[in-house]
């Protein structure tokens, strides 16, 4: 944004404060996603040994590589909940914040004073996020769950991997992504609506929810036919071809002409007139063998780059398998910004991924690095009224505090 001739950081969170009590990835990326769009991110953790992030392997002079993408831009509060006092600090905090993040199941939250109604009455007008696997009502509500937990309970588990075979966990726990997404956005919309309506709001989102509505044509095709679709490996139930196809180089390209239009493309490129008569979706599903073999056998004809060139030469959708190598050392990825290298707090370098998207209106938060534990326990609760200096070393000696 150009304010009076000078471009202007105006990153729409600018000024709202974020208490993020929660653990792992998906609740503590939602908070990092707000820090992105300029929230000023308080990271409340155990005095021992914090966010069990901190120590997720490799390490690097013994702290955790992964650390400075999940934490980097928040300030860690070292605060022990399980002592009175740290109970009435968290309170204290909590006044200060229009959004509190949470992850513990409720019998936690409740102990430590985090149910709503508590939260609600500290911060009128407060936005309250609490992320659990199954959410807070319903019989299962007080179960533990991880991503794969939810992900084999909402269905993704059971259509992973090959027809034939067991079902394969995905290559990565995506609900702790999708659900940290989600619940960035769920915040937001809760603010739009406290913003309307003056009234405190509290999300309640089940880790499996956002799961389940990402596949919502697992349950669509259920109610229509009656049937659970299964496991397909790399193929696509309604869509030929959609695969992974080799090519002459050993690599491997993923092409899905997902539309007739693009199935007119390809068949350009194949030179295989003998497949023409294939122009509906349902004769090309009908075909899948016969149509996916046509095109390994043209893909293996060629080194991977020729490949991709004369694909997209002709307009047809397709992409490398790539690596994290490959990713890194891709002008696309370099020109977009998104690849990151940073200064760590221990002032060596560090490779993060960039926040996703750009905005016309503004620019994103400038970040610094993700926190020593309890690094800005002092300057954080210095600010709340009534505390001093002298309590804040008498906290720190009683181990509430780090």
């Amino acid at each position: 944004m150009t304010i009076n001739g000078e471009h202007v950081s105006s990153a729409p969170l600018n000024g709202v404060r974020v208490l993020d009590v929660s653990t792992v990835l998906a609740a503590p990326l939602s908070c990092a996603l707000l820090g992105e769009l300029g929230a000023d991110v308080v990271k409340v953790e155990h005095p021992a040994g914090g966010d069990p992030t901190r120590s997720y392997p490799p390490l690097h002079d013994g702290v955790s590589v992964a650390w400075e993408q999940f934490g980097r831009g928040k300030r860690s509060v070292a605060l022990d909940l399980h002592e009175p006092e740290g109970v009435a600090l968290l309170h204290e905090l909590i006044r200060t914040c229009e959004v509190v993040v949470t992850n513990f199941r409720a019998p936690t939250a409740n102990r430590f004073g985090l149910d709503f109604e508590t939260v609600s009455a500290l911060r009128p007008g407060i936005v309250m996020f609490h992320l659990t696997a199954f959410g807070r009502t319903g019989p299962y509500a007080d179960r533990p769950g991880f991503a794969r937990v939810v992900e084999a309970f909402a269905g993704l588990t059971h259509r992973t991997g090959d027809a034939e075979g067991p079902p394969r966990f995905s290559g990565y726990p995506i609900a702790d992504g999708v659900g940290g997404i989600y619940g960035a956005f769920s915040i937001l919309a809760a603010m739009r609506q406290r913003d309307l309506t003056g009234e405190a709001q509290l999300v309640d989102l089940g880790l499996y929810e956002p799961m389940l509505r990402m596949m919502e044509d697992f349950i669509g095709t259920y109610g229509a036919t009656g049937v659970s679709a299964g496991r397909i490996g790399n193929g696509n139930p309604a869509v030929v071809p959609n695969g992974l196809f080799p090519t002459a180089d050993r690599r491997w390209v993923v092409l899905p002409a997902s539309t007739d239009g693009m199935w007119r493309r390809l068949l350009r490129v194949l030179d295989r007139p003998d497949l023409e008569s294939f122009d509906t979706m349902a004769a090309r599903v009908d075909h899948r063998d016969l149509i996916d073999d046509a095109v390994a056998r043209f893909t293996a004809s060629y080194p991977l780059d020729d490949l991709l060139a004369v694909l997209h030469e002709a307009g047809i959708a397709a992409a490398p398998v790539n690596t994290a190598e490959d990713i890194v050392a891709d002008p696309h990825v370099q020109a977009r910004g998104s690849i990151l290298r940073v200064q760590a707090r221990d002032g060596s370098d560090a490779m993060i991924v960039g926040p996703a998207g750009r905005y016309s209106g503004f620019d994103f938060a400038q970040r610094g690095p993700a926190p020593a534990l309890g690094e800005h326990t002092d300057e954080v609760l210095a600010q709340l009224k009534g505390v001093t200096t002298a309590d804040i070393h008498g906290l720190r000696a009683r181990g509430v505090i780090r």
